[in-house]
């Protein structure tokens, strides 16, 4: 194993043999010689002696000031090389570290080099296996619509044929679980390309209450269908506009009315409404509220795509939930 100077023990060495000597030598340069005695030799070897102890003095100042000089230079270029951007998406440099120089703060170095090396092995592989997952699950959701389509379509030719109402109940139960696969894999897909940022996003400013308008008028006759009461107050006098993308927009309410449906049913009520002094849009509903278990609860891959790109967009969504429902309102995110 190398062995390496300290660069702080030949420091204290340095200054303990200053401490030591420097006494000594003055004791006995200045013994048996007195400035009183009134010869000039004696005044000026006296003088002499004095010279030489200031001088030592000042050759032990000037190299302590170059020891901590030294010091300090280090340690700024050590904490300059470990500071880190805020954004946190990039590591340190390694420092070069010279081979000769392997005192306490060479140490370090070398340390923090590992550290850097080791953080950056473990971000290459990192970014490795999400990739590898990013294109499992893309292939996956690409892959698995074809069977899904074969089974559809056989569903489709048993439709057709006599069946009693049990058969009927079972093939609506597999023409259910075909729509809710295929909506998972869409949620999967839409998801991965979120996250990678592949997905295309061309924020524009955008009338947000006709758009709210233009959604709930797609999902009317699905509430309709199923019961629902349907109270929209968004008055045609009242508008304002957010810059965002129309279709990231449009898939989030989406995304909030299909959970209305799908898990709200039992409360038979589904509410929007846009405050216009505050710039947000509310949606509501009569549900068991989002802490109550589910049939068709799913993983929350819709509520996390729901997430991401109201982030994205600069917006955010308050949720607030309890036995008697759940309401959400959409504004734009506070700095």
């Amino acid at each position: 194993m190398k062995r390496f100077g300290s660069f702080f023990r030949r420091y204290l060495l340095f200054h303990f043999l200053v401490l030591i000597f420097l006494p000594l030598l003055a004791i006995f340069m200045v013994a048996g010689v007195s400035p009183s005695e009134g010869s000039p030799g004696t005044l000026y070897e006296y003088r002499s002696m004095v010279v030489l102890i200031g001088l030592i003095f000042a050759v032990f100042i000037c190299i302590s000031w170059i020891f901590f000089y030294r010091l300090r230079r280090r340690l700024i270029r050590l904490q300059k090389a470990m500071a880190v951007p805020a954004d946190g998406d990039r590591l340190p440099r390694p420092m070069s570290v010279r081979p000769t120089r392997l005192d306490e703060i060479g140490q370090l170095e070398a340390s923090f080099n590992r550290m850097v090396l080791q953080l950056e092995d473990s971000r290459r592989r990192e970014l490795e296996e999400e990739s590898l997952r990013r294109r499992l699950i893309a292939n996956l959701s690409h892959d698995l619509r074809t069977p899904l389509t074969v089974i559809r379509g056989h569903a489709s030719r048993l439709a057709k044929e006599p069946l009693g109402p049990e058969g009927r109940d079972s093939l609506g139960a597999i023409d259910h679980t075909i729509t809710r696969v295929g909506e998972l894999m869409d949620d999967l897909l839409a998801y991965t390309l979120l996250t990678s940022g592949k997905y295309p996003y061309h924020p524009v400013p955008t009338d947000i209450v006709r758009l709210a308008r233009a959604s709930i008028a797609s999902w009317y006759p699905a509430f309709e269908q199923a019961g629902f009461q349907i109270e929209v107050n968004l008055p045609m006098q009242t508008t304002f506009s957010w810059e965002v993308d129309p279709q990231w927009m449009t898939r989030v309410l989406d995304n909030l009315f299909q959970n209305i449906l799908r898990h709200a049913g039992t409360g038979q009520y589904v509410g929007i409404a846009v405050n216009a002094e505050l710039q947000g849009l509310t949606i509501a509903d009569r549900g068991p509220g989002l802490d109550e278990p589910s049939d068709d609860r799913g993983a929350g891959i819709g509520l996390a795509i729901t997430t991401h790109m109201l982030k994205e967009m600069k917006l955010q969504a308050d949720f607030v939930s309890d036995e008697t429902g759940t309401s959400v309102t959409i504004c734009q995110a506070k700095n």
